[in-house]
């Protein structure tokens, strides 16, 4: 019975491996690094890429996840993104000012923040209800 009560407790307690602060410095300096300002700091060129890599992924995952879906008849339509050469960039944009938007003491898990901020970014032209 104890261990259950610690499995639940394990459940229960919110633990994020990426914070929103994080997600907020290193999409930062993805920002500086696509306005092409330089640095000889490799911890920023980390930081750049976790960001530019965590937002990718995120997109790539809703990819997969509408294109399923769409196989059984749903629509998630949550956001449509541009095909765009400089997509990387506006969707590490897109996330900046959201976060920035956000309480400093939120809690938040990233993928919240950045399903808001695409969401918001890049609205589906088309609506869900048709005839409206």
């Amino acid at each position: 019975m104890r261990f259950l009560w610690l499995i639940a407790a394990l459940f229960a307690a919110s633990a994020h491996a990426y914070t929103g602060h994080e997600l907020r410095d290193d999409c930062q300096a993805a920002d500086e690094f696509f306005a092409k300002k330089k640095t000889t700091d490799p911890y920023q060129s980390v930081k750049s890429a976790r960001c530019i890599s965590y937002v990718a992924g995120f997109a790539d995952g809703y990819a997969v996840s509408d294109y399923l879906a769409d196989k059984v008849g749903v629509r998630l339509n949550a956001f449509c993104l541009p095909k765009d050469p400089d997509l990387s960039m506006r969707l590490v944009r897109a996330v900046l000012i959201h976060v920035e938007r956000v309480p400093p003491n939120s809690t938040m898990s990233t993928a919240t923040l950045v399903a808001g901020a695409l969401t918001k970014a890049f609205p589906c032209s088309d609506s869900l209800e048709s005839g409206k």
